[in-house]
């Protein structure tokens, strides 16, 4: 019998293991990574209070006419360059990066490193 993998279920076990260790403070918080077929989305998050600083995505409107299409890599590109620019207008420079349980490649990568040349330190 062949039983079917499940990915995002790895995924999500992926990145439970990750959240034990990851955790963000108002000093330092954490840059949380969701992808989507269709769609990429990053928020800063103060774990100790629940809440979200910053967040930017595909969806914005700043980016929605600039993106024909948010499941590629150039508007993971442009994500993590807004998000950058709006934590560092807010004060935030240090965050903790947390990649979702995807893979450091392709999309996840390009927003990250957006988010560095935009200047968040990770």
């Amino acid at each position: 019998m062949i039983t079917k993998v499940d990915k995002n279920k790895a995924r999500k076990k992926r990145h439970a293991r990750v959240r034990r260790k990851v955790f963000g403070t108002p000093e330092c918080p954490r840059l949380n990574v969701f992808r989507s077929t269709k769609h990429i989305y990053a928020q800063l998050i103060d774990d100790m209070e629940g809440r979200t600083l910053v967040s930017a995505s595909t969806l914005d409107k700043e980016l929605r006419d600039k993106i024909e299409y948010g499941g590629n890599i150039e508007a993971a590109q442009q994500v993590g360059a807004l998000l950058a620019k709006r934590a560092i207008e807010k004060g935030y420079k240090k965050v903790v990066f947390d990649r979702g349980g995807y893979l450091y490649h392709g999309r996840v990568k390009a927003l990250a490193d957006a988010a560095r040349e935009g200047g968040l330190q990770f």
